[in-house]
């Protein structure tokens, strides 16, 4: 059974992991890009959205889509309602979430190393979404970057790979 000093350690383990995942993904010139616009201001509104950015609003998402997910399943936890076995099945899923972020984040890092390239993954059960920012991509270069994640994995692995 799951104790109340386990729950909160697992409730702060959950959120630095996301909150570490989301800082690391961050680009880190997005600062000097910002102090550079406020040197540099002038009256004409730019509408042009960049890769990065693009990649940023997914993670954001996906950020606040997972931090709901994880609250919901914290609630399960420390309902005194809920039966035992719901709760376990809470926590599972609390640790399956954990688990995939820390995945995601190896695979976009293994494919900035090995490809040079920015990436958004997402993972749900056997589907693995891989969006990665560049103009186009080649046939040859999609499959490379299948062939690598699928790597990654014992099971088979439904992956796509699109671009942005």
């Amino acid at each position: 059974m799951i104790n109340k000093q386990n729950l909160w350690f697992l409730t702060l383990f959950s959120i630095i992991l996301v909150l570490s995942v989301y800082y690391i993904a961050l680009p880190g010139e997005k600062l000097s890009s910002f102090i550079a616009e406020k040197e540099t201001q002038s009256d004409k509104v730019n509408t042009s959205i960049s890769d990065s950015d693009v990649l940023a609003s997914l993670r954001v998402e996906d950020d606040e889509q997972v931090l709901n997910d994880m609250t919901d399943l914290q609630k399960t936890l420390l309902d005194a309602s809920v039966s035992a076995e719901e709760k376990n099945n809470a926590y599972e899923k609390l640790l399956s979430i954990n688990l995939n972020k820390g995945k995601e984040a190896s695979l976009e890092s293994l494919i900035l190393k090995t490809y040079n390239l920015k990436s958004f993954i997402k993972i749900k059960d056997d589907k693995i979404s891989v969006i990665v920012s560049t103009k186009d991509i080649s046939y040859e270069k999609a499959n490379n970057i299948i062939r690598t994640i699928q790597k990654q994995f014992d099971e088979k692995m439904y992956i796509t790979v699109k671009y942005q």
